[in-house]
């Protein structure tokens, strides 16, 4: 019986072996690949340094149809040049970097580079223990910050997170708490850690003293949560209040391409007509940041000229590098679909009826596609119309004006008559003294004598 359990054993142990070797860590996870973007790879990438350019060519060679392979191999020369181990590692087990590239993975490089930072790691530890011994403050959150930056530099983001962290007991300005603050939210942007980083812009933004570029890189990271959260219209409004003295100092977290992709395609999604030409198109800080992609000011300019052919044109052409964008890949089939509904409803909003061949011409599409979607936004309230189908005409729904005042004039009197009584009521209490005073002296009597005598009076009266 023991050899027969020593031999299931061995079994098991055999298998369980042989198991992680050939599935990787993702395979059950599906990833929509990309066909012919515009950008060029070299030109692109040079926009960001850091980590965060290490995690945009692993994302693009793992969805780019046929770049992908450039793209990966880009990661694994980037990864050598650093201490980042871990990742290095991830490209291969996760990303099948051997089986695309051809590189083999370079284990020695691993262990060599590994056991630099481990002995780094442990000395600082030692470092911090002795300081922590003897109390003194600055040096011990200088030596967390360095741990962390430790950390983060060989990829362990979770690590780097909790000696970020621990730097805020030894914080002693306000100056080191915001460094602190933006430390831990650019390694949560990292982990896609959206609601630390939330909770840790909210901190950041309270903490400012007025300094623009760091307010800048505030509002940067405020509008990548909003993004990822879907809220659009904030996150539209605070990249477009990102200031210009930014310019390439925070491109290992951001771009300002990035900035103004991702401002113009949520305003343009969420922003009425007004809001787009003040707060936009006029803004003359954030039209410097679409020097570095001209495309959206075209679609800007367009739009608000009402161009939806030209627009939505240029839009289309650039979907595919937006697909390939680490932030916004996921949200690009949502902000299209608004950015058309909007402009539909801008379209027809002038009219009391339009040709629907016209108004599909104007959209270049079909006359059937264009009768689903504005049955949709009929559907939704967002337009207020009837579609006559046999003579494919849309028509606006006539308001009935006496309805509508008498509806308001009733609206102003029910609004009257609360009012009133809200008035009366006060007269009635200041009339009677009934009325709740502080207590005098710091005594609780006294509030007691007061009301009391409130309603003495009250009884006296009646």
């Amino acid at each position: 019986k023991r050899d027969k359990r020593m031999a299931d054993k061995g079994k098991q142990g055999s298998s369980s072996d042989q198991k992680p070797a050939d599935k990787p860590q993702n395979a059950g996870r599906r990833v929509t690949k990309v066909s012919n973007p515009t950008f060029d790879l070299e030109g692109y990438i040079s926009n960001y340094s850091g980590f965060t350019r290490i995690q945009r060519l692993a994302f693009i060679g793992e969805r780019w149809e046929e770049g992908g392979a450039k793209a990966l191999k880009m990661a694994v020369e980037e990864l050598k040049k650093t201490v980042n181990t871990i990742f290095y590692k991830e490209l291969y087990d996760n990303y099948r970097a051997a089986e695309i590239t051809g590189i083999p993975k370079d284990q020695e490089w691993i262990d060599t580079t590994e056991r630099k930072t481990h002995q780094q790691i442990e000395r600082l530890d030692a470092e911090v223990n002795q300081y922590k011994v003897h109390l003194v403050k600055e040096s011990i959150r200088l030596t967390y910050t360095e741990l962390g930056a430790v950390h983060h530099s060989r990829g362990d983001l979770n690590m780097a997170f909790k000696s970020y962290s621990r730097t805020r007991d030894y914080g002693g300005s306000p100056k080191h708490n915001l460094q602190t603050w933006l430390n831990i939210i650019k390694t949560g942007i990292e982990m896609q850690n959206w609601a630390q980083v939330l909770s840790y812009v909210n901190k950041a933004e309270s903490t400012n003293d007025g300094d623009k570029l760091t307010s800048a890189k505030v509002k940067c990271c405020g509008g990548l949560v909003n993004l990822e959260g879907k809220r659009y219209k904030q996150a539209a409004r605070k990249f477009i209040e990102v200031e210009a003295e930014l310019g390439q100092n925070y491109n290992d977290v951001i771009a300002p391409r990035d900035i103004a992709i991702y401002g113009a395609l949520c305003a343009l999604a969420t922003f009425d007509r007004q809001e787009l030409k003040k707060k936009v198109l006029d803004n003359i800080v954030f039209k410097s940041f679409f020097e570095a992609v001209p495309q959206v000011r075209e679609i800007l300019t367009d739009f608000y000229g009402s161009r939806y052919d030209k627009c939505l044109a240029v839009l289309d052409q650039m979907r595919s590098d937006l697909l390939l964008d680490l932030h916004l890949h996921s949200h690009v089939a949502s902000l299209y679909q608004q950015i058309r509904s909007r402009a539909l409803i801008q379209y027809f909003s002038p009219f009391v009826s339009v040709d629907l061949q016209t108004m599909a011409k104007a959209f270049n599409t079909e006359v059937s596609g264009l009768e689903k979607e504005l049955s949709v936004l009929i559907s939704e309230g967002s337009i207020k119309a009837r579609i006559d189908s046999h003579n494919k005409v849309l028509y606006a729904k006539a308001i009935n004006q006496r309805t509508s005042t008498f509806d308001k004039a009733l609206k102003m009197g029910d609004n009257y008559q609360k009012n009133s009584k809200s008035l009366l009521l006060r007269v009635s209490l200041m009339k009677y003294d009934f009325v709740v005073r502080a207590p005098q002296g710091g005594q609780a009597g006294g509030k007691g004598k007061d009301k009391g005598r409130g309603q003495e009076g009250r009884s006296n009266d009646s």
